[in-house]
């Protein structure tokens, strides 16, 4: 199977995880135009279960290091296999909690709050759970990222005060989503071995085995989750069933894109795991706060008639995150 041996391809695969898990959430937004958030999350967690079983029967399959896909399952205990479910359970519920925050507040808020949040506690739970890096690194990275996501709500409230009304049942779910999704990443982690790829220890799964069994955990988890979004919405009138059908099928094919895109982030942030840890790595891969806040600012205009100060906000918000994030890269190298 495909794996990583260098710390800087490990960053730059961290790198595209950012950007994956940042552009995920575009694919919601062109779909929320013909339909709800509900339904188009059942064709994003679709995409993620066909990339996990794509990528585990061809990266995951091939060369001869590490351990098939196929045999690599039957060899799994239960508790390897069980904190991979539970780790796509933990995350289906943080993500459907972030999509209905994006819905209400819009990328440039719900991503710097939600996935700022998970970002500091996750790096956190990842580093108590598995030591690796530079700790002073770490928290310093942490603490900055802390004050820009500070930052962010500030130039939001800035921006509420003057042009639309807050939401805050938005801000209340992109907190929840944050503080739940902080501890999926950990159960992945506990599934796999991190400490060798090429030659795992009995009974754990492989990144690609265990990618697969977290999305199994998602599809499983999302029919009483997002079962209950549908009759429960955060905003408009309960969703029925047949509703699902009614779009032609680019539409369900961009929610299936989503959920390639944000796979494949997440897919690449388990590999280099390995290399990184997984506080460094899950730390990095969540600096997708920043793309995500690029394309809700530049793209979908989300502080169009923003005061200036609302602008200078932003602007701090991306130096500090970005300082951050540089330092969780010394933190390992």
């Amino acid at each position: 199977m495909f794996i990583v041996s260098n710390y800087t391809v490990a960053v730059l695969l961290c790198v595209v995880t950012m950007l994956c898990w940042g552009s995920w959430g575009n694919t919601q937004k062109l779909a929320s135009k013909t339909w709800r958030f509900e339904y188009f999350y059942w064709d994003y967690v679709l995409g993620v279960l066909l990339f996990s079983l794509l990528s585990a029967f061809t990266l995951g399959s091939f060369g001869s290091e590490g351990r098939s896909f196929i045999p690599d399952l039957f060899q799994a205990d239960w508790a390897s296999v069980g904190n991979a479910l539970l780790g796509g359970v933990v995350f289906n519920a943080a993500n459907i909690l972030l999509s209905a925050a994006i819905a209400l507040c819009g990328m440039s808020v719900a991503f710097p709050i939600g996935i700022g949040l998970a970002l500091i506690l996750g790096v956190l739970v990842n580093y108590f759970g598995a030591a690796k890096g530079d700790p002073l690194f770490i928290f310093w990275g942490v603490a900055l990222i802390t004050v820009a996501i500070i930052l962010n709500a500030l130039a939001y409230g800035k921006v509420a005060s003057s042009v639309k009304k807050v939401s805050g049942k938005g801000i209340f779910l992109s907190i929840a989503a944050g503080v739940i999704m902080a501890f999926f990443y950990r159960f992945v982690a506990a599934a796999i071995d991190l400490t060798n790829f090429a030659c795992p220890a009995s009974g754990t799964l492989t990144p690609y085995s265990a990618v697969v069994v977290f999305a199994v955990g998602m599809l499983l988890s999302n029919f009483v989750f997002n079962t209950i979004a549908m009759k429960k919405p955060v905003e408009g009138n309960p969703l029925p069933v047949s509703g699902y059908f009614a779009v032609g099928p680019k539409t369900h094919l961009v929610g299936m894109l989503g959920g390639f895109v944000w796979c494949a982030g997440t897919l690449f942030n388990i590999i280099a795991s390995g290399e990184a840890g997984a506080a460094i790595s899950y730390g990095l891969g969540q600096g997708a706060t920043l793309v995500s806040a690029l394309w809700g600012i530049l793209v979908w205009k989300e502080f169009s008639g923003a005061p200036k100060a609302s602008t200078y906000l932003n602007i701090g918000m991306f130096v500090l995150f970005l300082a951050g994030l540089a330092l969780l890269i010394f933190a390992g190298a």
